[in-house]
């Protein structure tokens, strides 16, 4: 029995570290790109924040995600928040602001548009981790202590790459369309919808696109 457990705890903790490599990546992006812009100084305080953050977010949620993604429409909502930041962070740059909108170039706003886009993505990273642990509130404890380096040292990757290969920003972006069209296609409310047209089985994809295409034309627009 005891050789059963274990080789179910290791089973556990692999899931976990596999949950966060991938989950744990989605918020590295999200931190780089809300951080670019921001001075040299104040990037450390923004990933390190940010980080923060989203760490908090995963332990608050690990308890109530479950419950919340029961919500109908929950996921709707919170994919349309994945748009329009998928959207922002494309639009926002040192030479121009296109929304009106100061993120990216103050910390405070970088970390509230962190801390937004880590609440959406919460939900389905913490039921993730709930679920690899198997109620084992000491693999969900791993699970949240290991994101931690991989968020932070993540987006300290990301942010090193953004500045060589500013394409970086269009992928990063389409990663979070593809994110938010995947939960507007899962929220109980639209799954039957969703089922039963096999053209939308490809939203995420759409929603990748929509955030990539959206925003090069209004820039395009706007020049």
């Amino acid at each position: 029995m005891e050789e059963i457990l274990n080789n179910s705890a290791i089973i556990s903790i692999l899931q976990i570290i596999a949950i966060d490599l991938v989950l744990g990546g989605d918020n590295a992006i999200v931190i780089a790109l809300a951080c670019k812009n921001l001075p040299e100084k104040q990037r450390k305080l923004g990933i390190f924040y940010g980080a923060l953050g989203a760490i908090v977010l995963r332990v608050i949620m690990v308890f109530f995600a479950s419950a919340l993604l029961l919500i109908s429409g929950l996921k709707i909502i919170g994919g349309i928040l994945l748009f329009w930041i998928g959207i922002k962070l494309i639009l926002d740059s040192k030479k121009e602001n296109t929304l009106n909108i100061n993120q990216g170039n103050n910390l405070f706003e970088a970390i509230k548009t962190i801390i937004i886009a880590d609440f959406v993505m919460s939900l389905d990273n913490s039921v993730a981790i709930a679920g690899a642990a198997d109620g084992n509130i000491y693999l969900v404890i791993f699970g949240l202590l290991l994101s931690v380096p991989i968020i932070i040292w993540g987006s300290n990757i990301i942010l090193k790459l953004i500045d060589k290969y500013p394409i970086i920003i269009y992928l990063g972006s389409g990663l979070l369309g593809w994110i938010a069209g995947d939960m507007i296609q899962t929220d109980i409310f639209t799954t039957t919808y969703f089922e039963a047209n096999e053209f939308l089985k490809y939203f995420p994809f759409i929603g990748s696109l929509f955030v990539i295409l959206y925003s090069f034309i209004f820039k395009f627009l706007k020049k």
